[in-house]
């Protein structure tokens, strides 16, 4: 089994790097994965863990590059993830979301702040209405959990120490009539809860 396994990894990095050479790129130098419709070849083992580890047949897969390329053809199509190739789409595992936002960069100018997050495949994200943010309730917590929109309903969840970040850059709006706490980027402003309930952000 774990050769089967190895050797569609190995076809999968091999269609991947043909596809790279061959100059099947599309917006911002990605793979156009949108496009691809291959047969599905079966899921594989592996796994991409809440706190952003990839891991193949049950250990972590060491080379970041070739994370990062993994994640250049990661497909969304509806609670499923599939790498995918011009000729082949294989099932993998998400326990939470495929990527972690690990760094933020605050930009004020005179047309607004932007909030710029780093994945933690090195993609630099310009948080706005193209790439909102959005926050649910942490189960048993009482907590917030934020995620990113990274592209093609991919989205980054915020590590904790971003979303202390976030609540310090937080204003008070008043959104369909209720008070509600937020942070503003680019324009748009991304609740986070009713402003009554900040003190339980925490």
């Amino acid at each position: 089994m774990a050769n089967e396994g190895q050797v569609a990894l190995d076809s999968i990095t091999d269609a991947l790097t043909r596809a790279a050479t061959k100059g099947t790129k599309g917006a911002k130098g990605l793979p156009p994965v949108e496009r691809w419709n291959p047969p599905f070849c079966g899921d594989l083992d592996m796994r991409i863990a809440a706190d952003g580890t990839w891991f193949y047949l049950k250990t972590p897969i060491g080379r970041p590059a070739l994370v990062k390329l993994f994640a250049t053809v990661l497909k969304r199509e509806g609670d499923k993830y599939f790498l995918v190739t011009p000729v082949e789409k294989c099932g993998i595992r998400v326990d939470d979301a495929p990527f972690l936002a690990v760094e933020l960069v605050v930009e004020e100018s005179s047309a607004g702040r932007a909030l710029r997050f780093r994945t933690n495949v090195d993609d630099w994200v310009a948080c706005g209405p193209e790439h909102p943010l959005r926050f649910e309730p942490e189960s048993g917590t009482g907590g917030l959990k934020p995620y990113l929109h990274v592209r093609r309903d991919l989205w980054a969840k915020v590590t904790r120490a971003l979303l202390f970040d976030l609540v310090e850059l937080g204003e008070e709006r008043e959104v369909e009539g209720r008070a509600m706490f937020g942070v503003t980027s680019m324009g748009a402003f991304f609740a986070m809860a009713p402003a009554d309930q900040v003190r339980d952000f925490a």
